[in-house]
């Protein structure tokens, strides 16, 4: 029988950060209300030249560096942060990457959820041609108004992900539970820069979600819970991963270790809210630990907002230490360039930009490719 997965997996960030020390510090708070509080410690913030479309296409790139383009025909780029609403990000990713006509390229959008729908579909591709390859990209700007209880939960990243027959990181197992309700927890108004979000709604949403997708994952054939090795859960910030992963033990009747999910917390404490690529930034983290995940059972919750959630298993496969990238990634998170409170604010006020005025911006990011602008409202993007 042939298996399904992910084959290789890199993550990308924008190229500022913010201590969220900083911001504690500006708004009269404790830091520990946001480093024990919410479990952040940094957030990254694009540059002007920076968007989904700069960072997805930086993730990506590393995965045809390895890989090649051979055998992929389907690009899917999930994200909540659209820059359109009608073309997909991912055709400007296509085009960056030099990727060949023969791809086709699909938006996935359910707030932060729609990269496991991504990766769902891509494995229904390649069961119907085991030869094909998947590229899926999940990229985001978390954005919440200034000086609101949301902002330290802000953030930038990306993740790429090649979805494969007989993968080389982790085997995607058939069960998986889902659960969908309508709550006016989150969303973004078309005509918003920044999300509008009820905090303890949120939470609330998000634990009826991780039980309603668990109970349909075990009538669906899912495993119990003791033959599950470790826990990727949804991290808005990552004191929500500890949330979920208590609830869902009070759930199920049984007391889980709070270090099976811990080890997934390390890159998104410092990369910040990433909505559709924070639950595979934390499996990108628990890759990368010191642990031996050779033949472990990870669980992964993902969770969207509005609301649609999804529990599911992946299987990690023998030798999948040379398919990791934590060197990489600990690279790119050093690499960023601290910015002070007034800087960021700046930043965050940049975005409100009128498409009817044509822009040119500077590429100033280190990064390969850039967004230069917009002209006759249609965004340019360019690449080193």
């Amino acid at each position: 029988m042939t298996t399904i997965g992910i084959h290789d997996l890199a993550v990308a960030t924008a190229s500022h950060v913010v201590e969220l020390d900083d911001l504690a510090t500006r708004a009269g708070i404790d830091p520990a209300k946001f480093r024990i509080g919410l479990g952040q410690e940094q957030m990254s913030i694009p540059g002007l030249d920076e968007d989904i479309v700069t960072m997805g296409a930086a993730a990506a790139q590393r995965i045809i560096d390895r890989h090649g383009v051979d055998g992929i025909r389907t690009l899917f780029f999930a994200t909540e942060t659209g820059i359109d609403q009608s073309r997909a990000a991912g055709v400007h990713v296509h085009e960056l990457l030099g990727l060949p006509r023969s791809v086709r390229v699909v938006e996935l959008k359910q707030a932060c959820y729609s990269a496991t729908a991504a990766l769902q579909s891509a494995a229904g591709l390649i069961a119907r041609n085991p030869d094909e390859r998947v590229l899926v990209i999940a990229s985001d700007v978390a954005r919440y108004e200034l000086d609101t209880a949301a902002e330290p939960t802000q953030g930038a990243g990306a993740v790429a992900y090649l979805v494969t027959a007989d993968p080389a990181l982790a085997v995607l197992e058939p069960a998986a539970g889902v659960y969908t309700a309508e709550v006016d927890d989150f969303w973004r108004p078309n005509d918003s820069v920044t999300a509008v979000v009820d905090g303890k709604l949120s939470v609330s949403a998000y634990l009826d979600g991780v039980a309603g997708a668990w109970d349909d994952y075990r009538s669906r054939g899912g495993v119990d819970i003791d033959q599950i090795d470790w826990f990727c859960h949804h991290q808005p910030f990552t004191k929500m991963a500890v949330k979920a992963h208590r609830a869902l033990g009070q759930h199920v009747g049984v007391e889980l270790a709070p270090e099976l999910v811990a080890a997934t917390t390390g890159y998104n404490r410092r990369i910040g809210n990433s909505y559709t690529a924070s639950l595979y930034i934390a499996l990108a983290a628990l890759l990368d630990g010191d642990a031996d995940l050779t033949g472990a059972r990870i669980g992964l919750f993902s969770y969207g907002s509005g609301s649609v959630s999804e529990f599911f298993t992946l299987v990690v496969q023998p030798g999948y230490r040379a398919a990791t990238r934590g060197a990489e990634t600990e690279a790119l998170l050093a690499a960023r360039t601290p910015v002070d409170v007034p800087t960021y604010r700046d930043l965050h006020d940049a975005t409100h930009r009128d498409s009817t005025i044509d822009v040119e911006i500077a590429p100033e990011s280190p990064g390969p490719f850039h967004f230069a602008g917009l002209s006759g409202r249609a965004r340019r993007y360019t690449r080193d």
